[in-house]
């Protein structure tokens, strides 16, 4: 009918039944995030939907094989540990920050972010120049029923955990 909004059905479960959808989470312009696969616990992301991409700061990139298979070892200077090895996935060009396009080295790795937890495609640049280590693009949170609120900072929590289990134990 003319006018009406057309409405995603709800998830099925495997049983078939119908299940609710996971509810949105509210996150800030940036956050505390997690990369457990590089052993990075806490990193300060800068939540960037002008991007497409996610990117973070890699210096002294190295590239190497291991049973076959490509990776590369690379130093996040304000991570613990900094220097951290991960396969590679890919190399793409991607526009940097100028809108010029570079050809970069692409990892997959898990993001935690507040209690939740996916996989996430991280390009390695420079970002010396830049406040944020890491910033995650539109790709990295899109479909995952979050909501940028470009006023406010901090509200997922550290990761792993969420924000009420964090102002309850303070």
């Amino acid at each position: 009918m003319p006018g009406e909004i057309a409405r995603r059905s709800a998830p099925k479960a495997p049983d078939g039944k119908t299940t609710a959808p996971r509810p949105r989470m509210e996150i800030g312009w940036r956050e505390d995030i997690g990369l457990p696969d590089l052993g990075i616990g806490r990193l300060k992301a800068k939540i960037d939907t002008g991007a497409r991409t996610s990117a973070i700061h890699a210096e002294d990139q190295v590239t190497f094989d291991r049973e076959g298979q490509r990776w590369v070892a690379f130093t996040v200077p304000h991570a613990v540990p900094s220097r951290v090895e991960a396969p590679i996935l890919d190399e793409r060009e991607i526009k940097n920050t100028s809108g010029r396009p570079e050809r970069r080295i692409v990892i997959r790795t898990t993001l935690v972010l507040g209690t939740r937890r996916w996989h996430i495609d991280l390009s390695l640049a420079d970002r010396a120049e830049m406040t944020f280590d890491i910033i995650l693009g539109r790709t990295a949170i899109r479909k995952r029923r979050i909501l940028v609120n470009p006023g406010r900072s901090f509200l997922a929590g550290p990761p792993g955990k969420s924000a009420a289990e964090t102002r309850s134990s303070a």
